[in-house]
């Protein structure tokens, strides 16, 4: 799969692959629908308590489909040590980083937080190279450099000095990159589904964050709810839930490095829908749009994209 040769593949590989890709690009605009809702939900309620309430009901939703679909038979016959690496990928993708991600940008500019986090698929990339042994290539890395190049624009100008804050979101941007490295590792060695690691993300993930808010005494504010906050919080947590469910299911048959890549095209589709929705979007976020575009196809490979498409329309013909 690394070297992305689709004659080699057979027609169900190729299925696979699209749908793979397919599922990672939905991923993608679910994010940035996400973040533009999150622009006003954010400022209504507690971001601690909100990031576990809203992670707590997509985890109910999780629960509700693995119920249906009949997954808890899946989950009676894992071994203790598949169970462990669920709790590792509820631990370092559903609590730590979200809680050091939040408290990072309270201590500083959302700027510069969005650009740290942006760089999160060349750590991917490192990971998923030793460990998993993907193949970064010379289109990757060209790739990457026009990626960080627009994260750049965004910026609009170099740091002088990184503090806490900006050490904080980078901390969390790297725990993202490692649970995303593990589940891919997970899903690649394993016979464990897609939406089995999204519920043990969620599932896992919310009951560290229980802990967290009991601790720091936080817990007790979810009584202090107003309806509106609540609505906010079951709207946003729909939201979470098809982007966990996409993005497991397409990370199974997709290199990691290649998918974090494509979660960028989240950043030019938030701001397509501040210009559609009437909202305002900064010429240094268009322009910073194109060159993310530019930049994921780069990774992806002219040439090899071309021919993934005529082998999805030759496949879809046949």
């Amino acid at each position: 799969m690394n070297k992305f040769s689709f004659l080699n593949f057979s027609n169900s590989e190729i299925k696979n692959i699209n749908k793979g890709y397919f599922l990672v690009f939905l991923t993608a605009v679910i994010s940035g629908f996400s973040i533009f809702i999150n622009k006003f939900s954010v400022n209504v309620i507690n971001p601690y308590i909100f990031t576990g309430l809203k992670n707590l009901t997509a985890a109910v939703f999780l629960t509700a489909l693995l119920l249906a679909l009949k997954d808890w038979q899946i989950l009676k016959k894992l071994t203790g040590r598949q169970w462990l690496l669920l709790v590792i990928v509820g631990l370092i993708g559903g609590s730590i980083p979200f809680l050091l991600f939040f408290k990072g940008l309270s201590l500083t500019t959302a700027a510069k937080g969005a650009f740290i986090h942006k760089t999160m698929f060349i750590y991917v990339a490192f990971l998923a190279g030793l460990f998993l042994r993907e193949k970064i290539n010379k289109n990757f890395l060209s790739g990457g450099l026009i990626l960080l190049f627009a994260g750049f624009i965004l910026l609009k100008k170099l740091p002088y000095q990184l503090n806490q804050g900006d050490f904080l979101v980078f901390l969390a941007t790297l725990f993202w990159a490692v649970e995303n490295t593990v589940s891919k590792y997970i899903l690649k060695s394993t016979d464990i589904q897609g939406r089995t690691l999204a519920w043990a993300r969620m599932f896992f993930g919310s009951f560290f964050i229980f802990l967290f808010l009991l601790g720091t005494g936080q817990l007790s504010l979810v009584n202090n709810l107003n309806f509106q906050q609540i609505n906010w919080t079951f709207l946003t947590s729909i939201i979470l839930f098809g982007y966990v469910m996409t993005w497991y299911s397409g990370l199974k048959y997709i290199p990691v490095s290649r998918a974090t890549a494509i979660l960028l095209l989240g950043s030019p589709i938030t701001t397509f829908l501040s210009l559609v929705f009437g909202g305002e979007a900064s010429s240094q976020e268009i322009l910073a749009g194109f060159f993310i575009i530019f930049g994921v196809i780069f990774i992806i490979g002219f040439k090899k994209l071309r021919q993934f498409l005529l082998e999805i329309k030759n496949y879809e013909r046949a």
